[in-house]
């Protein structure tokens, strides 16, 4: 008869542990890397630059100190440009000798470019520094356009200006007028020169006074000598318009005959004759527009 055999097993040891009653709850422990705190180099970060910049400040300076008297060349070119038609190049050498003597670094090109402006035909310097061992200078004379006075000329801008010599000028009108009214002048010739010219006329003088009148004298040319004409104080341009009108209609044939022409009336012209003629000089002929 078979029969059931029982075997009686002996309990592991943890296997069969009563699970405890309740909630439990598991907690991961910290690793131990993460317990200690990291070191804080921000500080570190922020003095870097500073102290790089100024290791290269330093580093730049002694090296320029170290370089410069091997970079420092002394002058040994001067480059004078531009078209020079009344001044010389040894006029220009003389001028600056005293600053050739620099360096290439040390010499004074603001000086330089001051010592060549006050020359009297020079109307503007520029001076560069040209790499080893030249200076470079490039010059604009001035433009002569008319005498002022006796003694000065003046160029396109109504500037004056006074070179040693004026006797290779005289062909050039004479301007006259108050110190403070050059440009002034310089612009009315402008505008009355344009005006006269399709008749044929030239201006040899112009004057502005001091209680503001205005006299022109025209050159002796295809239109026949010079006259005089009397502007007054203002609207010259009008007055101009007007004599031009009558030259054309009455005046033209006759300009030979005429010494001065006064302008300062409101509706007409007084016309003065030249000696010997047949009307005398102190007869004026009015004609009107």
């Amino acid at each position: 008869m078979n029969g059931a055999t029982l075997r009686h097993q002996q309990p592991v040891p943890g296997r069969n542990k009563p699970v405890p009653r309740g909630a439990s709850r598991m907690v991961a422990q910290e690793p131990m890397g993460a317990r200690v705190r990291k070191a804080n180099f921000s500080f570190l970060k922020k003095l870097f630059w500073p102290v790089l910049l100024v290791v290269l400040g330093v580093g730049t300076y002694e090296g320029a100190i170290y370089l410069m008297p091997y970079a420092d060349r002394p002058i040994t070119k001067i480059n004078v440009q531009g078209d020079l038609s009344y001044i010389s190049q040894q006029a220009v050498q003389q001028r600056i000798a005293p600053y050739v003597a620099s360096t290439f670094f040390t010499i004074d090109l603001t000086s330089m470019r001051t010592e060549l402006e006050q020359m009297p035909w020079i109307a503007h310097a520029e001076v560069r520094r040209v790499w080893p061992d030249q200076v470079v200078i490039r010059l604009e004379e001035q433009l002569p356009v008319a005498r002022w006075g006796d003694s000065a000329l003046l160029n396109n801008q109504g500037e004056a200006f006074a070179p040693r010599e004026l006797a290779n000028y005289e062909h050039l009108p004479q301007l006259f007028g108050p110190q403070r009214a050059q440009q002034q002048v310089m612009q009315q010739y402008q505008v009355l020169s344009q005006m006269l010219r399709p008749l044929g006329f030239s201006i040899a003088r112009l004057e502005l006074r001091e209680r503001g009148s205005w006299f022109l004298t025209t050159g002796a040319g295809s239109a026949g000598p010079g006259i005089e004409l009397l502007l007054g104080r203002d609207h010259l341009v009008e007055k101009m318009r007007r004599f031009i009108a009558i030259y054309d209609k009455t005046l033209k044939d006759q300009i030979t005959n005429i010494a001065r022409i006064d302008l300062r009336y409101a509706n007409g012209l007084a016309v003065g004759w030249r000696e010997p003629n047949a009307q005398p000089a102190a007869q004026a002929a009015v004609a009107k527009n």
